[in-house]
């Protein structure tokens, strides 16, 4: 989901950067702010016990993140890490909910935004469960694309195979590997 910038600001926004690698917000956090990156990209993660990181998203510029956690009183159950130097434009949570009061488009958009949201997480969730990394794949370039045309992705230029293995949750080379078993078979029917 997007909101104008002159109306984040007009609410109390402020613009921060972010390195790489920097922390944003860290599991376990009370939350207090909607976050909308204006450039760079942004993962949402978590660690296992035994250190391995699982991906839960990857935040591109034009996106929000954040703004769910804050309509209830439960700590992130995520980390926000700047992947590349980034530009975000940070609201308060008081005045996110402020903003959500007076612009009743602005409250209407979000609850789609978070509704599809949603909706892609079950999605994904039950891809996830799958053996088949060619369904993963299929399955997460079919929620970019339905993002795309909800208007809550723009997405200005084509993903790379590390993007779409951290969204599916599988290595870079399996997804080289399903991306030429699936041109072999198009070209030659097997």
């Amino acid at each position: 989901m997007i909101i104008s910038e002159d109306l984040l600001l007009a609410y109390g926004a402020v613009y921060e950067t972010y390195q790489l690698n920097d922390i944003i917000f860290q599991e376990a956090a009370v939350p207090g702010f909607y976050f909308q990156l204006v450039s760079g990209i942004v993962k949402l993660n978590n660690y296992h016990e035994d250190g391995k990181e699982f991906v839960q998203n990857v935040i591109s510029a034009g996106e929000s993140f954040g703004e769910s956690f804050l309509f209830n009183d439960r700590v992130y159950p995520v980390n926000a890490v700047a992947k590349t130097d980034c530009k975000v434009l940070k609201l308060s949570k008081p005045d996110f909910h402020n903003l959500l009061q007076h612009s009743p488009d602005v409250f209407c958009d979000t609850l789609k935004s978070l509704s599809d949201a949603l909706h892609n997480k079950y999605i994904m969730l039950n891809t996830i469960s799958s053996a088949d990394p060619s369904l993963k794949i299929k399955t997460v370039i079919d929620c970019l694309k339905d993002q795309e045309k909800s208007g809550n992705l723009p997405i200005t230029s084509p993903l790379n195979t590390k993007q779409v293995a951290l969204r599916a949750g599988i290595h870079t080379q399996t997804v080289t590997r399903a991306v030429k078993k699936n041109v072999k078979q198009q070209f030659t029917g097997n």
